[in-house]
């Protein structure tokens, strides 16, 4: 098998996020950054199908110099190689075009038999992009996977809805989105941590896979933020002291919010 793993950078959670003034785009160099969780789990599940089966993993990703981190984060559990597409004319890409310029990533990629992705990335919590780079590659897509089995010629998937578990099943190559249902992943040891060290990572330009500048950035993204503002400060609560009347003050309180 070899597999190719969608992989992002992302905001720590635990970091204040802010927008940037100007464009109202994420200020990504404002918070720490780390490896989305999601992603973690599409690692690992990557890793679990090779080490079974035998094969290769790829690990790619789009984003800034700093995104090597992330990438070496995900080389240190296990992932043999990465490509790593890095411009500057990137950032601010929307969904679609994200999705157009990973499929040309893929595509540099020789012989891939399935692609695992995060379900969404918790910057930005799109939740399309997997099923967007599917329909630009033209391959199947099983997305939103809980449990996911493989052949080597075809990939079953158990996907949760809201309605309950549904079981989808598809020849490959395939396009596969994963929740934090799917597994644990593994921590990285200190071999893991040395040997990513000398992993390949190859660097690509917007030129080196044929994308124009005009097809992303701010200036290609099919929407605009025009305007933003922070969220304002929790207001102070309303204080009920119970002398009799507690039940009634609480009553009054909910229905002048129109909470009842």
């Amino acid at each position: 098998m070899n597999i190719v793993v969608l992989v992002k950078q992302v905001p720590d959670t635990y970091s204040e996020r802010r927008l940037a003034g100007a464009d109202h785009a994420l200020d990504r160099e404002s918070a720490d950054a780390v490896l989305d969780e999601v992603n973690e789990r599409a690692v690992e599940e990557a890793l679990q199908i090779t080490e079974a089966q035998g094969g290769e993993v790829t690990v790619v990703c789009m984003g800034p110099d700093r995104a090597t981190d992330a990438i070496r984060k995900a080389l240190s559990m296990g992932a043999d190689k990465a490509v790593h597409l890095s411009d500057g004319a990137l950032g601010g890409t929307d969904a679609p075009a994200t999705a157009r310029a990973l499929a040309k990533v893929i595509g540099t990629v020789e012989d891939v038999d399935l692609v695992i992705a995060g379900n969404e990335a918790t910057d930005g919590r799109v939740g399309a992009v997997p099923a967007m780079v599917a329909e630009v590659l033209g391959w199947p897509q099983l997305t939103f996977a809980r449990k996911v089995e493989t052949d080597g010629s075809s990939v079953k998937a158990e996907r949760e809805t809201d309605a309950g578990i549904v079981n989808v099943e598809a020849g490959l190559p395939a396009v596969v989105s994963v929740t934090e249902k799917i597994n644990e992943p593994r921590y990285p040891s200190f071999k893991g941590i040395m040997a990513a060290k000398k992993k390949p990572v190859s660097v690509l330009s917007l030129a080196d896979v044929g994308i124009e500048v005009g097809e992303v950035g701010l200036a290609g993204a099919a929407s605009q933020v025009v305007a933003s503002a922070p969220k304002p400060p929790k207001a102070a609560g309303v204080k009920v002291t119970d002398e009799g009347e507690g039940g009634v003050a609480v009553a009054g309180f909910l229905a002048g919010e129109k909470l009842v």
